[in-house]
């Protein structure tokens, strides 16, 4: 079910969605339904993402809700990919106020005594490393906004029993320590910086991709994932959208370096 918020929270803000395509799939993903909610919340969109139908796919609909919205096609874990990114930016529309990072791949991730090292380095290199780099090269402008916000996209994996996901694991609770330092080295310059711990959440990249690389059943596959949420349902993409849109907007002014599952209760099972 799409959102049908529409009330100005970002209003003309411009705000950097990385991550703003998806996989193909059944159901909405994060980065997608983030960027939708903030386009109907009133912010000028710059759309990152390596894949260019995608994210232009992501763009028609925001200007289909009547959001300016500019593409950049790139990936941030080149060299000269954050950089690159924040030269977009400013050339588009002269200013960042909102970065929100929802970067995340784990293939060829395994427990530890059968992990790679270049499935290691892979896996740290786009959810740590790069996403640390966007971060760098965009703090000046989000410092100078005066009231700027930063939102990563974490993981429950980073609290939660992983066995299988040594790496995404480790990437994950560096993005969560990474925020809370953004968040404090920060604070002086009206910056916050937050992230969001999703859990089960029912994407093309959280069901489709997994049930198809195991030959499962896609529903039978999401039936399994829900039962094991005290909801008793996994969440949407639209449930991490308006996660991401109160952490960004002025709603959260006294928030910063919270780590916030959105998870229907998984992280209080954990623990």
């Amino acid at each position: 079910m799409a959102d049908d918020a529409n009330g100005g929270r970002l209003q003309d803000r411009v705000a950097v969605v990385v991550g703003a395509g998806q996989t193909a799939g059944e159901t909405v993903g994060n980065g997608r339904a983030t960027s939708l909610v903030f386009a109907r919340e009133g912010a000028r969109l710059l759309l990152v993402d390596r894949d260019r139908a995608s994210v232009e796919e992501t763009a028609d609909l925001a200007r289909a809700d009547g959001a300016e919205a500019a593409v950049h096609v790139g990936d941030i874990a080149t060299d000269d990919g954050p950089g690159a990114i924040r030269e977009a930016a400013i050339a588009a529309y002269g200013r960042v106020d909102v970065l929100h990072n929802n970067v995340g791949i784990g293939l060829g991730d395994a427990p530890p005594h059968r992990l790679t090292d270049d499935a290691y380095d892979r896996i740290m290199d786009v959810n740590l490393r790069a996403l640390w780099r966007t971060c760098r090269a965009l703090v000046p402008d989000l410092r100078a906004a005066g009231n700027g916000a930063i939102v990563n996209v974490s993981s429950l994996a980073a609290v939660a029993a992983a066995g299988n996901l040594t790496a995404y694991k480790l990437s994950k609770i560096g993005v969560n320590a990474l925020t809370q330092n953004l968040a404090l080295t920060n604070a002086k310059y009206g910056l916050r910086a937050n992230a969001i711990m999703p859990g089960f959440i029912d994407t093309p990249m959280g069901v489709d991709a997994p049930a198809e690389a195991m030959g499962a059943d896609r529903g039978e596959y999401a039936s399994v994932r829900a039962s094991m949420v005290p909801l008793g349902r996994q969440g949407t993409a639209w449930d991490v959208a308006h996660a991401a849109l109160f952490l960004a907007s002025d709603e959260a002014a006294f928030v910063t370096g919270v780590v916030l599952p959105v998870d229907g209760g998984q992280a209080a099972r954990v623990g």
